[in-house]
Formats: structure tokens, C-alpha cells, sequence
């Protein structure tokens, strides 16, 4: 089924508010819903809930339909694969399409050779590479920054730094977790202003390693090349190659969380690529199979080195899931990477010219399809409340977005975002601030 555009009645409509009233009865609360969306059915950019509304999709059911919702090629290859074989647990048995896909990662990843570790979620591809980090160094601890997510999971929770309610009452975490200030030139930890700042941030890293936790203790640095939940945070130039530096000094392993950032969201397959920075583990999920759960942990040949039972997954790399993430990869490599590059560039700079006619548009920041703006009040400070109503007036007006970090909402369409798309997405937000009476 194919949507001709948006098409909104009522939201919620009736069927909807009574999937909402058992939602609250069974679902646990814990989860965070940001306007009451109830899908039935997604074809393309668009979803449909279940009162007949339609709507533009700029989340990507949170940055992981990278090929649009239901592609042709997607379903087909799940349906051919699932009338084979569903599952046999790779953890016990070998089958082709986790040795293809696994071949077919290390490919088109930044290394010349390596190994690949399936798991089912970003938060597994992230205790994994945490694990192997440990494991390989034989040292405990890990240095994170602030304002990162890497999961929800206790190895991940203990590296991630975004929101406290993400940690509160789950202590005590892993210990040896160390955190620093991450390079966020908008909003300078050390009141700095780039590039006069002698990166301090940079040099925070150092002190670490000098005062708290030696190299000989240490056994990686763990950073998202774009942070992601954290606010669409973009580094500097330098910034990546400097933390790689510091990793090739100490003999610590770099780890790039890709789970939000990769499989072509940025314009590249991977973001270290815009940074030409070569990392030692990479953790990707998300976008990686067009929807159907899958994660991989990849590591530069030799560092992989673990024993049979030292880490292991029943589900991870599911006969389905490989198949889904091959097709997947294809298609990012015929063309929606490329195309990631070039919509974004259109969304940022149609998304600069609104901020110039906003002042509640902070910073319009990211890279490919990974674009956020930061909401701010008269006084330039972060606006939470501002940008959860805007989010929620998108919504009523058949634009999906979704926050992050204080006060930023975010971007992160399907590859296959048109012209046509992002003119209509910025229409509907420029109608919104309007309608809000920002100015």
C-alpha cells in the first residue's frame, strides 16, 4: 500500500484512545511516548495509525527504517528467507547468511580485515564491545562522555551519561567508568568558544588518564562519532583524530558507537568516515536491517581475540534479520547513502533559513540525515517546554519528530527522503512556530 501524502482527521482518534487506555492497564510505564501515535501500517516516508490518519515520518521509527517503512526489496527478502529457515542459533551452529553478512560488514567498514560479533539491539553491540575492550586490554576501566547513550542495559547504563533518570535507583553500575566533557562547541562545558578554546575537552581526557585512571588501567575510550540522544552533537574536525591520537599513545582501544550515527544516516556507511578516522571496535545497530532486530560489534583483526564461551548470543544474527540487513546494504550502497548526503544538506540549509526568521532556533547542526535544532528561550537557554510543544503541534499536523537531549528536536527521516518530503516537513514547522507566535 502507497500514501499520497499526509491525511489527518482527528488525533487520537477513537481506536486509538482505547489501544492507549490497555496500553496503560498492561504496557510497563517505564517506556517514554512522546505524543499518543497508535501505527497500523507504514509504506514508504509515510505511517498510518489505526483511525485512518496519515503521517510524514521524519523519525524513521527512531532512526531505523533506513530504507523507508515496508521497501519492496526488504519484504521480499524476508519473506523469501523466512520460508527457509527462521532460526537455528548461530551461537551453536553455522549457517551462510551470518558468514555474508558478517564478510559483507567488515567490506564496507574502515577495516582492512577483521571479525564481527551478532547480537539483537544497540545496547548488546555496546556491552559487547565493552566486554571484548576489557577482555583484549585486560584492564578495567573505560572512559565516556557526557551526554552520551550508548543503552539500557547495566554494561551500557554505566558508560551512558544523557539523562539521570536513565540511572537513577539502578546503582551500583559497573565501577571503572570514568566521564569527561564531549566537544559541544554550542554549549562549551568550559564556557570556551571554538577554535580559541585549546580544546579543553580534549585535554580533560588526558587528566584523566594522568589523574585518576592511568593508561595501565584503562582499556578504551568510548565515544558516538555524532551524539545522538544527547542532542545531535556534531565535533569539530579535530576532535575525533585528537581522541584517536590519545588512544594510539596509551595503547587504549577507540570505540565508535555507530548504533544511532551509522549505516549510512550521516552520508557515509559509517560517521568515522567524515573524520577519516579509523577506530578499534564499532557498535552499529539500528538502521542496520531496516527494522527487524539485529545488532553487530566489529573489531579490527586481532582484537577479537576471545575464547569459544566467552560471549555468545542465542538470537544474535538471526537467519531473517542477516537476510533483511544484506538486502539493507544494498540498497545503501545503490544509492541512499549518496542520497542521505544530499537531503540533509537540502534539510540543514533549509533548516538555517528558518532559524534566521526564529529566534527559538538556537543551532541547526548534524550531518546526512542526522539534523537537529536546539530550542532556546529569550535568554539563550535550553527550552525543553518550547520544544516538546513544538514536537507535539508537528505531530497534530502530520510531521513525526522527535526530541533529544535538553531542548533539541530531531531529524532522522528514511534514506529515501525526498525534495518533496523535507519541503513539506519544514512547511509544517514553520507553520507550527508560527502558530506558537515564535519569532
Amino acid at each position: 500500500m502507497e500514501f499520497s501524502g499526509i491525511n489527518i482527521k482527528e488525533v487520537p482518534g477513537e481506536k486509538a484512545r482505547e489501544i492507549l487506555r490497555l496500553d496503560s492497564e498492561f504496557m510497563s510505564p517505564s517506556l517514554t511516548r512522546h505524543y499518543p501515535l497508535v501505527v497500523k501500517r507504514g509504506s514508504g516516508m509515510y505511517v498510518e495509525d489505526v483511525d485512518g490518519n496519515v503521517f510524514l515520518d521524519f523519525t524513521a521509527g527512531i532512526a531505523v527504517c533506513s530504507t523507508g517503512h515496508c521497501h519492496p526489496q526488504i519484504v521480499q527478502a524476508i519473506k523469501d528467507q523466512a520460508e527457509k529457515l527462521i532460526h537455528m542459533s548461530g551461537t551453536d551452529f553455522y549457517y551462510e547468511l551470518q558468514v555474508d553478512l558478517a564478510k559483507k560488514l567488515i567490506d564496507v567498514s574502515p577495516f582492512d580485515s577483521g571479525n564481527v560479533f551478532f547480537g539483537n539491539s544497540g545496547t548488546e553491540a555496546v556491552e559487547c564491545s565493552l566486554k571484548l575492550a576489557r577482555y583484549n586490554r585486560k584492564r578495567q576501566n573505560i572512559i565516556a562522555f557526557y551526554g552520551a547513550f550508548h543503552g539500557r542495559t547495566l554494561g551500557s547504563l554505566s558508560l551512558t551519561a544523557s539523562r539521570a533518570v536513565h540511572r537513577r535507583h539502578f546503582f551500583p553500575l559497573v565501577p571503572g567508568v570514568f566521564h569527561t566533557p564531549y566537544a559541544y562547541c554550542y554549549r562549551c562545558y568550559f564556557g570556551k568558544t571554538y577554535p580559541e578554546c585549546d580544546f579543553e575537552c580534549v585535554e580533560a581526557i588526558r587528566d584523566i588518564l594522568r589523574r585518576v585512571s592511568p593508561p595501565e588501567n584503562t582499556s578504551a575510550i568510548i565515544c558516538e562519532p555524532v551524539q545522538g540522544e544527547g542532542g545531535y552533537i556534531v565535533p569539530p574536525p579535530e576532535f575525533l583524530p585528537m581522541v584517536r591520537e590519545i588512544c594510539s599513545e596509551n595503547d587504549l582501544l577507540f570505540i565508535a558507537d555507530e548504533v544511532q550515527c551509522g549505516m549510512g544516516r550521516t552520508g557515509r556507511m559509517f560517521a568515522v568516515e567524515h573524520w577519516k578516522v579509523v577506530p578499534d571496535i564499532i557498535a552499529v545497530a539500528k538502521g542496520i536491517a531496516s527494522g527487524l532486530p539485529l545488532s553487530a560489534c566489529l573489531a579490527d583483526k586481532g582484537i577479537m581475540n576471545w575464547s569459544a564461551g566467552s560471549h555468545a548470543s542465542t538470537f544474535g544474527g538471526n537467519p531473517v534479520s542477516c537476510a533483511s540487513a544484506l538486502k539493507t546494504i544494498e540498497l545503501l550502497e545503490n544509492g541512499l547513502v549518496e542520497n542521505a548526503e544530499k537531503m540533509g544538506k537540502l534539510l540543514k540549509n533549509r533548516l538555517m533559513e528558518l532559524k534566521e526568521e526564529h529566534d527559538v532556533i538556537g543551532d541547526v547542526r548534524g550531518l546526512g540525515l542526522m539534523v537537529g535544532i536546539e530550542i532556546i528561550d529569550r535568554d539563550g537557554k535550553p527550552d525543553g517546554d518550547m520544544a516538546r510543544k513544538i514536537v507535539m503541534k508537528c505531530f497534530e499536523r502530520g510531521l513525526l519528530v522527535l526530541p533529544a537531549g535538553e531542548s533539541v528536536i530531531r531529524f532522522m527521516p528514511p534514506l529515501i527522503v525526498g525534495k518533496e518530503h523535507i519541503e513539506t516537513a519544514v512547511d509544517i514547522l514553520k507553520d507550527v512556530l508560527r502558530s506558537l507566535s515564535v519569532s
